[in-house]
């Protein structure tokens, strides 16, 4: 007796009978673009975030000054800090936060700034922290020490 066969004898749909899959169409997707101006705008073809409940994505954000477009001055920490508050703002303007992230990834330019981005990393995130990647990169745009991208629920 084939497995199949084995679960209908008792009683058991089949998965896709279970759980039909129901694909939207593009009219009503729910897909949405997240757009605020306290967060720098993005510089090529893609969104500040999307979301698509019950999750926001939130694209990589570097230490950009929203109000004049500039790289912000100083090390890790300043710019570890300008990425979450430019991270904060897109999440924001989707009507999420920090404290509703659910994974983080950290794209460093050298790992060994990682003790320094995390004590003000942990500055932004209350308990539970979310989930959490890091990692070294040959390089990031405009060649600064961090960028950040967060997934949230919204």
């Amino acid at each position: 007796m084939k497995r199949r066969d084995a679960l209908a004898a008792l009683g058991a749909a089949p998965l896709a009978a279970r759980w039909p899959r129901q694909t939207p169409s593009r009219s009503d997707s729910m897909k949405k673009e997240v757009k605020t101006t306290k967060a720098p705008q993005a510089i090529g073809p893609y969104s500040q975030g999307i979301i698509a409940p019950p999750f926001v994505f939130c694209s990589g954000q570097i230490p950009l000054d929203p109000a004049t477009g500039q790289l912000v001055s100083g090390g890790i920490e300043e710019q570890t800090r300008r990425v979450l508050q430019n991270v904060t703002a897109v999440l924001e303007a989707a009507g999420s936060s920090l404290a509703q992230a659910v994974k983080v990834t950290v794209f460093l330019k050298d790992m060994n700034d990682f003790a320094a981005m995390n004590k003000v990393y942990a500055e932004f995130f209350p308990a539970p922290a979310p989930a959490r990647a890091a990692v070294e990169v040959a390089r990031l745009p405009r060649d600064v020490k961090v960028e950040i991208e967060v997934l949230a629920l919204v």
